[in-house]
């Protein structure tokens, strides 16, 4: 047998010059360290009594909660799992959210013993549990909240003794996880706490209603402490999710909306250096926006791509056709390579002042992606009719790349195809608009540019019709003004309508 192997070892599977692989890779080492360590440090913060035992019990039920959470993630939404960051992220939080139960509980007991008037038993519904649950969907996502809701409460049930609290704080936790899942606006984390307020009073008045104590000053005053913990709630999200997303370089929604704030510096300057470019890429950011709904990824994220995905065409702008005023290109006195290599080069200076200005990730991956390694057809068709008889390589008129590696990307680089040759259409009646948004979409798909992305045919055919919406929308008819030939030069007033003859203009 080849390479010394034996037929014995053949039959079992096993070649020597082959060692089986390890059943535990390298890079799982990180995050098995991160579960052993946060594991460890909730068995702390549920421990009532500090022993052997119950440190060792404690740990291993956190352990095996975390190990259900981490085979979640690993099945649903493996993307977090390949960013030890977000793992670690999701177990902060969770650690997080302990701390900030047991200190409200130790807070919160010492103040009802102080007054002396409030029972001591209706604090515990003070603890802002549902911080966690509303952290993790900003964050992450709703699915993984609901998750983390029920590792939370099944750890705070088993620190205090009492299933009711276990109710009380998953309820609060998932309500909590729904309230944001379209948060857009800072001011929105006010109402999650409105909810979160009416979700913790209704779940007490059902648990001591089946305790048979509702008409007692034990439920008022347990009422009182859970309307403070929605309210805690909201304070300390709104103080520690700034604070997250720097740290882990996060992009949630409300982050994504800032940026199209027209008044910040960079979009000023795009919006008089290239006002052409600015224009297309707003309607790139219409059409991909709409796009973005109907595949079912984030439009606010498609929009806010869209915005920026041409910034680069601030540094030089009067090479572009778009910019250009003048019957005159300055492309005419330059060989077609050196035009193509100035067209590709405003994708590396959109990165470049993508990153100076700190834009998110997925805006400056969107940047690099949205021309994928397409061909610069119409310099490339110079070279080739300046020089028929070498004929030029087709990779030297190619952008860099990478190809679009997400949806979003893919849709940016569709959406601003399509816009770019639909300013050129003659007659765009609702047919040839349609025709037009086919052929270009039908090119990208063949050239290969959508092969490392999720999208799906049927995907791909829910985005020809919404661009062919858009368009025919943008391209639509009006009638003619009476008293004005918008095809003349020299007068364009001939003279009033009938309507307004004797009338100030």
């Amino acid at each position: 047998m080849k390479n010394g192997t034996t037929k014995s070892e053949v039959k079992r599977g096993v070649a020597k010059s082959e060692p089986r692989p390890p059943y535990i890779n390298k890079q799982d080492m990180p995050r098995i360290a991160i579960i052993f360590i946060t594991s460890l440090i909730s068995a702390f913060f549920i421990l009532e009594k500090l022993d052997a035992e119950h440190l060792i019990g404690g740990f291993l039920i956190s352990s095996l909660l975390l190990f259900i959470l981490y085979r979640d993630i690993m099945r649903y939404k493996p993307a977090y799992i390949k960013k030890d960051s977000m793992l670690l992220l999701l177990c902060l939080i969770l650690i997080f959210t302990l701390f900030i139960g047991r200190l409200f509980s130790y807070l919160l007991l010492g103040l009802s013993k102080g007054i002396g008037s409030v029972p001591i038993e209706s604090a515990i519904f003070g603890m802002p549990l549902p911080v966690g649950a509303m952290l993790v969907t900003l964050l992450l996502d709703f699915h993984t909240a609901i998750i983390f809701s029920f590792t939370v409460s099944i750890l705070t049930g088993l620190w205090l003794h009492d299933a009711a609290l276990t109710l009380y704080a998953f309820v609060g936790s998932l309500i909590a996880a729904f309230s944001v899942i379209r948060c857009k606006k800072r001011s929105a984390l006010i109402l999650g706490g409105l909810y979160v307020i009416t979700a913790n009073v209704f779940t007490v008045i059902i648990l001591f209603l089946f305790n048979g104590e509702l008409f007692t000053v034990k439920a008022t005053s347990s009422m009182m402490f859970a309307l403070l913990a929605g309210l805690s709630v909201s304070a300390i999200v709104s103080m520690s999710l700034p604070l997250l997303e720097y740290l882990f370089k996060v992009t949630t929604d409300i982050s994504l909306l800032e940026l199209l704030d027209l008044n910040q510096p960079v979009m000023r300057n795009f919006m008089v250096t290239a006002p052409g470019t600015y224009h297309h890429s707003v309607i790139v950011g219409n059409l991909v926006e709409s796009a973005a709904e109907a595949v079912g990824v984030n439009p606010l994220l498609a929009r806010v791509s869209a915005y920026y995905h041409d910034i680069g065409k601030i540094k030089m702008s009067d090479y572009f056709v778009e910019n250009q005023s003048g019957s005159t290109s300055k492309h005419d006195r330059l060989t077609p390579h050196m035009s193509s290599m100035i067209i590709v080069n405003h994708v590396k200076e959109g990165v470049e002042i993508a990153k100076q200005q700190k834009l998110p990730p997925p805006v400056i991956n969107i940047i690099q992606q949205h021309h994928g390694t397409s061909l610069i057809t119409y310099f490339y068709q110079r070279a080739k009719e300046q020089t028929p008889d070498a004929l030029p390589t087709a990779e030297d008129y190619r952008y860099p790349g990478p190809k679009p590696q997400t949806r979003v990307a893919a849709l940016v680089m569709m959406a601003d195809e399509v816009e770019a040759a639909s300013s050129v259409l003659k007659d765009p009646t609702p047919a040839r608009i349609a025709s037009l948004v086919d052929k270009i979409i039908n090119h990208i798909f063949l050239d290969g540019q959508l092969d490392e992305c999720e999208l799906t045919l049927k995907d791909i055919y829910a985005v020809k019709r919404r661009f062919t919406h858009i368009l025919t929308g943008i391209f639509h008819k009006r009638i003619d003004y009476p008293g004005f030939d918008f095809t003349e030069d020299e007068s364009l007033h001939k003279e009033p309508a009938k309507a307004n003859k004797g009338k100030p203009a």
